[in-house]
């Protein structure tokens, strides 16, 4: 009689993926935090207003007018948020993957600069063609300024930090000269600024009679396509690897070197659309200024968490706050500058509070490992029996 085969081991289900309701859930004390944080560093605003002589009802009441009280002051609001978003999902990229991408505003710049001259020329193609083409020039200058620091990073190990601020102070210079070349390029060296942007390659007007215009759709589609790439794709997981570990990303098989590449270089385009936005959409042509969009967003970026939805979220709290600064010193005689106060207590809120939840987790984690020590070894000395070694034979 022929033995029956050996049953076949029963394979182990692989763990089914979080539902929508598990990440919410898993969102949610992030989420409380970072309100916390803004409600302290309000309060905290509330007790400088006052001492300096200011209800400070009145005058966030009057920010708050400023910022959300009517058609026109909600779309500068969202006008004053679109390059930040730009710009803080650039620093969101990088910090991903463990970078310090402080040379966004160079990488604007330049963004900027190139979607001005390319919109600036007489092309004659039709807006189908010339607005792709002038955001595609913008695509490919700060993807360069942003794969420089992350080439070399990768191939020599320079820290960010360094060469983006160089490349900062480079791409200035490089701005200035060639806002000079009058008869070579579309530009007005006694303006500091190129020509105006052609029609058809300007970023089309949402509302009527307001500055609010298509750039800060492109804002949110980037927004959501970061955030796709980075939890629902191959290589967003491979970014955030190399960000958590670069010794797990090693053992994974992850190129260290190439995603650090990439992920400055996605950086830096995504910081040039930011330039391009402000061009093409607001100004109708680049300026010669430097507008500090880029070391606002890189707070923009804390403060959302490297997450892209936080970093719109975020980006809107600033913008509001900037609409809002001249209604609330009109209205409640509150200084502008409360506003620059204001921002610097939420960053420090938001960074006081991500340093608690860090301290929490880490916390937790060391629990969860000794837990799992203490329960295996008792499952070892369970294994091995009972010691007799004390026990001597009469």
């Amino acid at each position: 009689m022929s033995a029956n085969p050996a049953p076949a081991p029963a394979r182990m289900a692989p763990p089914a993926e979080p539902g929508a309701g598990q990440r919410a859930a898993a969102a949610l004390p992030t989420i409380l935090s970072s309100i916390g944080a803004v409600a302290l560093a309000l309060a905290a605003g509330a007790v400088i207003i006052l001492l300096s002589g200011q209800n400070p009802v009145t005058a966030y009441a009057a920010l708050f007018e400023g910022a959300f009280g009517g058609v026109k002051p909600l779309t500068e609001t969202l006008v004053a948020a679109t390059p930040l978003i730009f710009g803080g999902l650039a620093f969101a990229v990088a910090a991903q993957a463990g970078l310090f991408n402080i040379g966004i505003e160079g990488q604007l710049v330049l963004g900027g600069l190139a979607a001005g001259i390319v919109g600036a020329l007489p092309l004659g193609l039709p807006a189908i063609l010339h607005l792709p083409l002038a955001l595609l020039a913008a695509v490919a200058a700060g993807g360069l300024w942003g794969f420089l620091p992350g080439f070399l990073k990768a191939k020599t190990g320079a820290h960010e930090v360094i060469t983006t601020i160089m490349l900062n102070y480079l791409a200035f210079r490089l701005s200035t000269i060639l806002i000079s070349m009058d008869g070579l390029l579309p530009v007005k060296p006694d303006l500091q600024a190129t020509m105006p942007v052609q029609p058809e390659a300007r970023l089309p007007k949402l509302i009527p009679e307001t500055r609010l215009n298509a750039g800060f759709l492109l804002a949110l589609v980037a927004a959501a396509v970061i955030w796709w790439l980075l939890y629902r794709t191959t290589f967003g997981y491979r970014l955030r690897t190399v960000g958590i570990s670069r010794g797990a990303a090693a053992y994974a098989g992850i190129s260290w070197g190439a995603t650090i590449i990439l992920a400055m270089t996605l950086s830096g385009i995504l910081a040039g659309l930011g330039g391009a936005a402000d061009t093409l959409g607001l100004q109708g042509r680049y300026y010669n200024v430097q507008a500090g969009y880029g070391f606002t967003s890189i707070a923009v970026g804390l403060v959302g968490r490297n997450n892209p939805f936080g970093v719109v979220a975020a980006a809107l709290l600033f913008g509001a706050l900037s609409a809002g600064a001249t209604k609330m010193q009109n209205t409640a005689g509150a200084s502008k500058d409360l506003v620059s106060v204001l921002l610097g207590l939420v960053i420090l809120s938001v960074s006081a509070f991500a340093v608690l939840d860090e301290f929490r987790k880490r916390r937790k984690q060391a629990a969860a490992a000794q837990s799992v020590t203490v329960t295996r070894d008792r499952a070892e000395e369970d294994a091995s029996g009972p010691d007799d070694t004390h026990f001597q034979p009469l």
